[in-house]
């Protein structure tokens, strides 16, 4: 269901004051309230607000500033949240929610307004997610639901087109309020996606020049007020910088940690490593506009001319393993009969020599009609992070030893984003891709997925792929869906839309002055309201 771009560094997500029930000014768990929590982030999140963003650092973002119609407990189970229970009708067609009437929606910044969330902010949101006008890699998933309509103050009914497997999970959104953005659609631009309005454990406070967030806690949030007072989000654009900034005690965590410091901070007794087996997996990406990698048999020899263990190994000591294809390793989709392509530089240059690239020139870069194979691989970062940059230059080293050239452009991630998924104006993109356990790919590789701001910014189009995407949607029975996803996933491995490389095991680096921490595998601050300082190391 989720698709969220993370910034590969290496490097596509309520309670009014009558009747408020008295014990949810305080968890009552017998642990102190006070401190603050200060974390880095590796660039800036896109957007506020959990609709039009499309990376990890605005998700985790929205984890502490919205909450969702239900929610995924520890084990992957749904479990009640905004949606207290749920009826399902003897044909699998009708899904009937029971809203909590405790919910308050924060209230702006110096003011005390208060008010409560219903049925309609729930009719609103999915309405707002569908919206034409609204930009969003969410609108795919709910296109199985034909309406929603609220049938009570705090019950909203649900019909879908079709019966869908893990339907109330996939139906989970983050909720806005009706009140909160100017119109019927959102947009970046919306002063709601800069200022949002939420019902989260956390309220935004402010965003500095510099981008750094603060957040404080919601006095009145259902679970009870969160333990710990402030969270801060501190942006760098260098994530050595930000490593030290931790090692320095400028910052308290960092949800991602670069591999190349593990070493280090598995040497500092300040801190604990956390790890996390979030469903993700880097790649490169290849423009389909570009002519020359639409053809199948260059894509396929780039991934014949690259050594991606011993990148692996060299940049990121061997922590991850290399995959095969578009599902996430230890998804249950993923087929583990499709072997890794070996590396061979024979093979690749026997595959551009059949696509014709028979000639070279005086550089040694392959021609074909005196045309070059030489393209531009965008890489989104400035120049400082180490691991990428190894991982950039041996690709690029790799590629040229069979006679292709790769021009390396840097850009900042912000303006990276706006190259690929606004503009298309790349040829070849680093990235990486994190995801629930839903194994649905439709927006990276079904054709009606390309265009402005969608996840196919790779602009992939094969009608045996759209049919298999279809079916596997369409399919309730798991087990049949699996034998559909492992097809796909044999074909889409043939056809290297991308070049997939691994996936990485996850670290995050905490101050051990931070207790109970918690980590959702890919929503990361799913249960930081159970985070707690102890009092003598609140500051």
């Amino acid at each position: 269901m989720m698709k969220r771009l993370i910034n590969v560094g290496i490097a596509v997500a309520l309670i009014a004051a009558l009747g408020l029930p008295a014990e949810a000014a305080s968890k009552k768990d017998g642990k102190p309230d006070g401190g603050k929590l200060v974390y880095g982030e590796y660039g800036r999140p896109s957007t506020l607000d959990p609709i039009t963003g499309n990376d990890m650092v605005s998700l985790r973002i929205a984890e502490f500033l919205f909450d969702s119609l239900a929610d995924l407990d520890k084990r992957g189970e749904v479990v009640s949240a905004i949606a207290k229970k749920w009826n399902v009708s003897a044909d699998n067609y009708e899904y009937t929610f029971d809203l909590r009437q405790d919910i308050i929606w924060h209230a702006p910044t110096g003011m005390t307004e208060e008010k409560k969330l219903t049925a309609e902010d729930v009719v609103f949101t999915y309405k707002c997610i569908t919206n034409n006008k609204t930009i969003t890699p969410l609108k795919d998933q709910y296109e199985f639901i034909e309406s929603v309509k609220a049938t009570g103050p705090y019950q909203v009914k649900f019909r879908l087109k079709r019966p869908v497997i893990n339907a109330v999970s996939r139906m989970s959104f983050k909720v806005i309020p009706k009140h909160g953005p100017k119109g019927s659609y959102l947009s970046r631009k919306d002063p709601f996606s800069r200022n949002p309005l939420g019902s989260g454990p956390y309220r935004f406070d402010k965003m500095t020049a510099e981008g750094e967030i603060t957040l404080k806690a919601n006095e009145n949030y259902y679970r009870g007020r969160p333990h710990i007072d402030s969270v801060s989000m501190k942006p760098f654009a260098d994530q050595n910088v930000m490593t030290q900034s931790l090692l320095y005690s400028a910052i308290d965590l960092i949800p991602l940690l670069n591999p190349r410091d593990i070493p280090e901070i598995e040497g500092d007794r300040r801190f604990m490593l956390k790890s996390y087996n979030a469903l993700s997996y880097s790649f490169f990406g290849y423009n389909f506009k570009n002519k020359l990698l639409a053809e199948k048999k260059v894509r396929q020899a780039i991934g014949c001319a690259i050594n991606r263990q011993e990148m692996l190994n060299s940049f990121y000591n061997g922590r991850g393993r290399i995959i095969t294809g578009p599902f996430a390793p230890g998804s249950w989709a993923y087929n583990l009969d499709v072997k890794a392509t070996p590396y061979s530089v024979r093979k690749a240059e026997k595959l551009l020599v059949e696509a014709g690239f028979t000639s070279k020139n005086k550089a040694g870069i392959r021609t074909r009609n005196g045309v070059p194979l030489e393209f531009v691989l965008k890489v989104p970062i400035e120049k400082e992070n180490e691991s990428v940059k190894r991982v950039v230059l041996a690709f690029q080293n790799y590629l040229k030893a069979v006679g292709i050239k790769i021009n390396v452009e840097f850009r900042e991630w912000r303006a990276w984003k706006e190259d690929v998924f606004d503009k298309g104006d790349f040829d070849i993109v680093i990235a990486a891709w994190v995801f629930d356990d839903s194994a649905d790919i439709s927006s990276l590789f079904h054709s009606s997925e390309i265009g402005s701001w969608r996840n196919n910014f790779v602009a992939y189009s094969n009608p045996e792929v759209d049919s298999l995407i279809v079916e596997s949607k369409n399919t309730l029975d798991r087990e049949k869906r699996r034998v559909i996803n492992q097809r796909l996933h044999k074909l889409l491995a043939d056809e290297c839309p991308y070049t997939f490389l691994w996936s990485l095991n996850n670290y995050a680096a905490v101050h051990k002055k931070m207790r109970r921490v918690e980590i959702h595998p890919f929503k990361f601050f799913s249960y930081v309201d159970e985070w707690y300082i102890p009092k003598a190391e609140q500051k």
